[in-house]
């Protein structure tokens, strides 16, 4: 049987989301539910940790996509640094990759946004009763998808190069050689069936692997 979380009190809410429109609304939709209470906004992953840590929430709404850190970064930070809170994913991109990670960070919960605020306030209540929620279409997709056949290294030099980085930026920045940032990047390129770095960002982007 799963754990229950349910605490006696309102279901405690962080929710990130960089959108400002988008964050907004959210909370007040949320905020109409009779047992949801938003507790904490942010619009950058990097504030996602520590505004938990101040606010307590049972539940982190968090979109993948944010400045300073990804949500799937800061979710597995949540799971170190405050255990309790139950991560719920909510993104515009249904991407199998991104479920997989996100399932690796330890979150809870993987929707994507174009579902009715109903199914949200369901899926929060959900995740904290001990359950696991994915949209059904995106977990089909995930396991006929396969895992991301890049390694850590591989996904830290393709992000590295996201910008237009240059070799000696990418090695400066990784604190690695640049043969062994040419080395990855080649890798890379190569399981992706690519033919440049920069196709390679964007093909392992599309599947949800950075």
């Amino acid at each position: 049987m799963p754990q229950d979380h349910r605490p006696a009190r309102s279901v405690r809410v962080l929710l990130a989301e960089d959108q400002g429109m988008m964050r907004s609304a959210l909370a007040l939709l949320l905020g109409m539910e009779p047992d949801l209470e938003v507790v904490a906004q942010v619009a950058a992953g990097d504030q996602i940790v520590g505004a938990a840590l101040t606010s307590r929430p049972d539940v982190a709404l968090l979109d993948i996509e944010l400045p300073g850190l990804s949500g799937l970064d800061a979710a597995a930070e949540l799971r170190t640094e405050v255990p309790d809170c139950r991560v719920l994913i909510l993104t515009t991109f249904g991407r199998p990759g991104y479920l997989r990670r996100a399932m690796e960070a330890g979150a809870a919960g993987f929707l994507v946004k174009d579902g009715p605020v109903e199914d949200l306030a369901k899926a929060i209540r959900r995740v904290l009763a001990g359950e696991t929620v994915v949209d059904p279409a995106l977990a089909a997709a995930a396991l006929g998808a396969g895992p991301s056949p890049l390694t850590a290294r591989e996904r830290d030099a393709l992000n590295a190069a996201v910008d237009g980085a240059t070799v000696a930026d990418i090695a400066a920045k990784l604190h690695l050689s640049e043969s062994t940032v040419r080395n990855y990047l080649s890798s890379a390129i190569g399981k992706t069936g690519t033919r440049n770095r920069m196709e390679a960002v964007r093909a392992a982007r599309q599947q949800g692997w950075l």
